[in-house]
C-alpha cells in the first residue's frame, strides 16, 4: 500500500490497539492500587485518566472497526464480527457501572461498596478489553489479510480519513 498515500487499516487498528492496552494496564494498576490501599487522591486521578482515555478513545476505535473494516469482512463471514460487536456492547455496558462506582467514590471517598463495584468493573474491562484485542490482532486481522482484497483494504482506509 506504499505510495499510495492511504495508510493500511489495519496496521492503525492495530496501533490504536497497542495503545489501549497501556491505558488498560494503568487502569488496572490503579484499581488494584486502590482495593489494597484503599481511596487515595492521587489513584483515584490516575484510574480516572486511564479510565476516560479507554472510555473515549475505545468507544471511538471501536466504531471505526464497525464502520470501516467489519462490512467488508462480513461480505465473506459474520461469525467473527458478530462476537466483536457483541463484546462492544458489553463494553458500554460494563463502562456504565464503572462511571458509576467512579461518581459514587468521587462523592463519598470511603465508600466501601462502591470501591468494589468500582474495582470489579474496572476488572471486567480489562479481561474483556485483552481478549478482545487478542482476538482482533491474532485471529481476525491476520485472516482479514489473508482474503479480502487490495481495494477493499483501500475502501476501509478511505472510512478512516
Amino acid at each position: 500500500m506504499e505510495g499510495m498515500g492511504v495508510q493500511d487499516p489495519i496496521a492503525i487498528f492495530m496501533k490504536e490497539h497497542d495503545e489501549a492496552l497501556v491505558h488498560l494496564q494503568r487502569l488496572k494498576k490503579a484499581s488494584q492500587e486502590l482495593r489494597k490501599n484503599g481511596f487515595s487522591e492521587k489513584t483515584f486521578t490516575q484510574l480516572i485518566k486511564a479510565s476516560s482515555f479507554v472510555d473515549q478513545e475505545v468507544r471511538e476505535h471501536n466504531a471505526k472497526e464497525e464502520d470501516a473494516l467489519f462490512p467488508i469482512i462480513e461480505r465473506y463471514v459474520e461469525g467473527p464480527t458478530a462476537v466483536l460487536r457483541e463484546d462492544h456492547l458489553r463494553l458500554g455496558k460494563v463502562y456504565k457501572k464503572l462511571r458509576h462506582g467512579i461518581s459514587a467514590l468521587d462523592e463519598s471517598h470511603d465508600d466501601d461498596i462502591a470501591l468494589i463495584e468500582l474495582c470489579e468493573a474496572v476488572d471486567e474491562i480489562v479481561t474483556l478489553m485483552v481478549n478482545h484485542i487478542h482476538t482482533e490482532n491474532q485471529i481476525l486481522f491476520p485472516l482479514v489479510r489473508k482474503f479480502i482484497t487490495k481495494k477493499e483494504l483501500r475502501e476501509a482506509a478511505q472510512k478512516l480519513l
